[in-house]
């Protein structure tokens, strides 16, 4: 049977396309090639990263450079579903430099990927930087698709006929910005995609069986642990990510504020005891004082590391032992906590330290004083650069998210809860009446969270709650992890009537 041509193709829905390929592979379907975005600086690769994926995640600013590290995402177009990589901008530069750590990151995801596709700016023409990077891709492997960007204006034209002396073929004429030429795009793409995905794509019936009467959906796999590692700027959060994969995966300098984007990267650990556990290790921006960032593009780069921050399980916060826990860093753990997330101290250049056992207690009171609405944070202290109880720190994550997850029935706690108003009764509400907490149950966990059925619940002062809290923790074990208590008043039978 003949293949359908591409034009019955583009005119297709691309997300009714996406739906009939997965339905036929499967949801758990992992993309099937490997795409990176290459270019000089300010070319309009993070805008192209953007539009595959189909959400704003690369940090995308007027200013050349902005994109440091490869960054990776899942990209569909037109039903095929392929991981891509948003790379910096190629730039003739030394080795030993920002620019040549930079340039070394887009060279292995040029090597990574199955076809690259090379971005030229249309406005304004081939440039000589264009012609030099064009000789090296040629060198390479790795098949090359040169993409013509900002093709959208009268100017274009000239550009693309241009492009011939590349050596590339064909400019493919695109506008990352406003969607253009994307059916242009995936045609030619489609050669790199395995028979089995086309055939789906072309499978008009290719809607999955309906399921028998008691039968059930298979299970997918287990979703990844969302692990964020925040801290100050030059703390050593890349160190320890590249330490904790085994490569040299994120940008890693002595400069401050080298890391840009929230790099997120899929990674699975293995235990000692030869388990495994999948892992999505996201590395963030450094966080300065909000008075001190003036900058564009390290407030786009913050609000990033906030928002890894709310979608995380746990947080890593690494703090450097020569000066641990200043205000900025307090700062930051009281927003995780406030987030609901799980939180792990990690102290960075323990092997810098002479009196261990003074920081330590440094630290200890810090978080005691300042951090006192999660009492317990566990505290591990280890070497980024020499790999002193890395291990231990993965083991402390576990530990903290299975209390993050633990579930408590109701019975126990409301034997607890009777147990603790024996012990110290609820204080008289403002009106003179003595408050009763009549029952109680765990709504949710991540984080654990409990609602208690109460007279006149908006009198119960502060203090109380705090009480409640912390004799949550010490009889079911809630230590370094938010808790928090929502206060119900019992329906009222005759309130209707």
């Amino acid at each position: 049977m003949p293949r359908k041509t591409h034009r019955k193709q583009a005119g297709r829905s691309p997300r009714k396309e996406l739906a009939r390929a997965r339905a036929k592979r499967g949801a758990d379907e992992k993309p099937s090639f490997t795409a990176a975005i290459v270019g000089r600086p300010n070319v309009g690769k993070s805008t192209l990263f953007n539009r595959l994926i189909g959400r704003r995640e690369a940090i995308v600013h007027d200013r050349p450079g902005v994109t440091r590290d490869r960054r990776a995402g899942v990209a569909t177009l037109g039903g095929l579903t392929f991981t891509v990589f948003d790379t910096a901008g190629f730039e003739d530069a030394n080795a030993e430099t920002l620019e040549g750590r930079m340039r070394r990151q887009t060279e292995k995801a040029i090597a990574d990927a199955d076809v690259a596709l090379f971005l030229v700016d249309a406005r304004d023409g081939i440039t000589g930087m264009d012609e030099h990077f064009a000789d090296l891709l040629r060198r390479g492997r790795t098949p090359v698709l040169l993409v013509a960007n900002k093709a959208e204006g009268k100017d274009a034209n000239s550009a693309l006929y241009d492009a011939f002396r590349l050596g590339l073929g064909e400019a493919l004429a695109i506008s990352a910005e406003h969607g253009q030429g994307l059916d242009g795009l995936y045609a030619a793409l489609v050669p790199f995609a395995p028979p089995e995905d086309l055939d789906a794509i072309e499978d008009d019936e290719g809607e999955p069986a309906p399921l028998a009467e008691g039968e059930v959906a298979p299970a997918g796999p287990p979703r990844p642990l969302q692990l964020a590692i925040i801290g100050r700027p030059n703390s050593g959060k890349s160190t320890l990510i590249n330490r904790l994969i085994g490569e040299d995966r994120v940008l890693t300098g002595p400069d401050p504020g080298v890391t840009r984007d929230a790099i997120a990267i899929d990674w699975t650990y293995t235990a000692p005891d030869g388990s495994a556990r999948e892992i999505r290790l996201i590395d963030t921006a450094g966080v300065r004082k909000r008075a001190k960032i003036i900058d564009a593009v390290e407030k786009l780069s913050v609000n990033e590391t906030f928002e890894a921050i709310r979608l995380a399980e746990v947080v890593v916060l690494v703090v450097d032992a020569e000066s641990p826990l200043d205000n900025q860093e307090l700062t930051l753990a009281r927003h995780v906590a406030e987030e609901g997330r799980a939180l792990v101290i990690a102290v960075n250049k323990w092997d810098l330290i002479k009196e261990k056992r003074s920081v330590l207690s440094q630290i200890e009171d810090r978080l005691a004083s300042s951090l006192t609405q999660v009492r317990g944070v566990p505290v591990v202290t280890l070497s980024a650069k020499t790999g002193q109880r890395v291990d231990g720190l993965m083991e402390t994550v576990f530990a903290i998210h299975e209390v993050w997850n633990k579930h408590i029935s109701t019975n126990p706690l409301n034997r607890w809860l009777a147990s603790a108003t024996r012990a110290h009764p609820p204080p008289l509400s403002i009106h003179k009446q003595r408050i009763k907490l009549r029952y109680m149950t765990q709504a949710k966990t991540r984080p654990p969270t409990f609602v208690i059925f109460s007279t006149r619940a908006g009198d119960l002062p502060e203090a109380y709650m705090r009480y409640l809290v912390n004799g949550l923790r010490d009889t079911f074990d809630f230590d370094g992890v938010p808790i928090r208590i929502h206060l119900r008043k019992p329906a009222n039978p005759f309130e209707d009537k």
